[in-house]
């Protein structure tokens, strides 16, 4: 029987390139930082996303560990004090994004408790975690798919003679 490939990637990573910062709020940092890691579409009018990873972020200064009830009671406050839209607040949506803030490796989980892994910088967790780990093993695979369609493409390989 013939095996069927599939087309879903094992990883992935959307890294963007955004003006340097100015003087800008906390609540837009925050935003810029989404778009730049692609946790966060341009454009996208829901974008809690932005409003969990500044909750976070602010607890990280005080060395808090929320829960995620935790995080989505000062997710509401938060987009009430900025005058976002409450659209996208349900507690199974703010599990979803701070799982998909845990996929880049910025926030760990214990007991039902999360934080920025370690209260460390996300300079120093972005470079130890997203460049060393998650972007090393995808480059690495995408070098072997090149090297694989340099071999297969090569102008001196030989075609297979048809009968």
């Amino acid at each position: 029987m013939k095996k069927v490939s599939r087309d879903t990637p094992l990883s992935e990573l959307t890294l963007r390139k955004y003006e340097k910062p100015g003087n800008v709020r906390d609540r837009e940092l925050a935003k810029k930082i989404c778009l730049s890691l692609g946790l966060l579409q341009p454009g996208d009018s829901r974008d809690v996303v932005t409003d969990v990873l500044l909750v976070l972020l602010k607890a990280k200064q005080k060395k808090e560990w929320l829960t995620s009830s935790e995080i989505e009671g000062r997710v509401i406050s938060s987009r009430k004090r900025y005058r976002a839209q409450l659209a996208g607040i349900a507690s199974s949506n703010i599990r979803r994004q701070i799982k998909r803030i845990r996929a880049l490796l910025l926030v760990e989980k214990l007991k039902n408790h999360y934080r920025i892994v370690e209260f460390d910088s996300l300079r120093k967790l972005f470079a130890e975690k997203v460049e060393l780990f998650l972007l090393n093993s995808i480059l690495s695979r995408v070098n072997e798919y090149l090297d694989e369609a340099d071999k297969v493409f090569s102008a001196k390989r030989k075609k297979k003679k048809k009968r």
